[in-house]
């Protein structure tokens, strides 16, 4: 029974499991002066010594916080595959009703709804993607980190707008509603990074652009690619960077993809935050690019006193 219980939980085990298992406190109490388990927190072990793996610490905090206790937060999107990189700080949601001791190295939430927020699922219980979006978006700092949180969750697939939206409609109390039901508009229009988000509104809502179809799906050489923008009707694609730079890797995909485009008569514009933090000039240029395909509307000057639009944007050449 013991075994196949550190099998389960990376090798940790709480006091009381142990005892329930068949050992006596003289029996643990040996197993720790002999070096063969190593204390994790109060009433905690592993069963093993060394450094203590990512998995067994995320049990041992899960055991030290309790029944009905979930992973949560920053812990939760990471493993959900909402981001990347583990946390520094562990983060664990308890019901409302309990108290915990402190625990070194992580930060203990309280729910009166943790239950709903984490259904049986995997032994490593933790919230569903659609709360652990909504939890990092809540305590984010400032919008951008909220937006970022809801459009990388969409962006990789991991839900949709509309279970995020039926999510929220659960809770009583949501900070930045008003917002955050805008923001999963956006998402659901296909602005999958706060990077597209900027672009949709800042370069071409603003300036009056046609509205560019989002996140066409393309098959090519047996590979599926997404196109950031596209304007089919205009021959353009808008691809957009928001990372700092990008892997030989990547480049050569991106070179790719922009010469497959090109063999079917598309020209691909390229723009990073730079690009987009300077909206009308961006929108300029993406303006005399669909005019040169074929548009016959003209860009909108903005509300930025700075806007030059009429100043750059000129009719193609006949």
């Amino acid at each position: 029974m013991l075994d196949a219980l550190l099998s389960l939980q990376a090798g940790v085990v709480t006091a009381a499991q142990a005892r329930r298992a068949g050992l006596s406190a003289g029996t643990i109490r040996r197993h720790l002066e002999a070096g063969r388990w190593s204390p994790v927190f109060h009433g905690v072990y592993h069963a093993s010594t060394g450094t203590l793996p990512r998995e067994a610490l995320l049990w041992a905090v899960l055991l030290r916080a309790g029944p009905g206790a979930a992973l949560s937060h920053h812990t939760a999107a990471e493993l959900l595959g909402l981001t990347d990189t583990a946390a520094a700080l562990v983060h664990v949601t308890i019901p409302a009703e309990r108290r915990i001791a402190p625990m070194p190295g992580v930060v203990v939430h309280r729910s009166g709804r943790v239950a709903a927020a984490a259904p049986p699922g995997p032994a490593l219980c933790r919230t569903r993607i659609e709360d652990t979006v909504l939890d990092l978006a809540d305590q984010a700092d400032d919008l951008e980190a909220a937006i970022g949180w809801i459009t990388a969750a969409c962006g990789r697939r991991l839900t949709t707008p509309q279970r995020l939206a039926e999510a929220m409609v659960q809770r009583r109390r949501v900070r930045r509603r008003g917002l955050l039901i805008r923001i999963l508009d956006d998402t659901a229009a296909g602005a999958h990074s706060v990077l597209e988000r900027r672009y949709l509104h800042d370069v071409e809502r603003d300036h009056r652009l046609p509205r560019g179809r989002r996140q066409s799906r393309q098959r090519a050489a047996g590979r599926s690619r997404y196109r950031d923008v596209e304007y089919p009707a205009f021959g353009a694609i808008v691809e957009l960077d928001g990372g700092a730079y990008h892997p030989e890797e990547r480049r050569r995909d991106d070179r790719r993809r922009d010469n497959e485009s090109a063999s079917t008569g598309m020209r691909t514009l390229r723009y990073g935050w730079s690009d987009v933090s300077t909206p009308c000039p961006t929108a300029a240029q993406v303006a005399r690019a669909l005019r040169a395909g074929g548009w016959t509307g003209r860009p909108r000057r903005c509300s930025r006193p700075e806007c030059a639009i009429r100043r750059t944007t000129r009719r193609p050449s006949r």
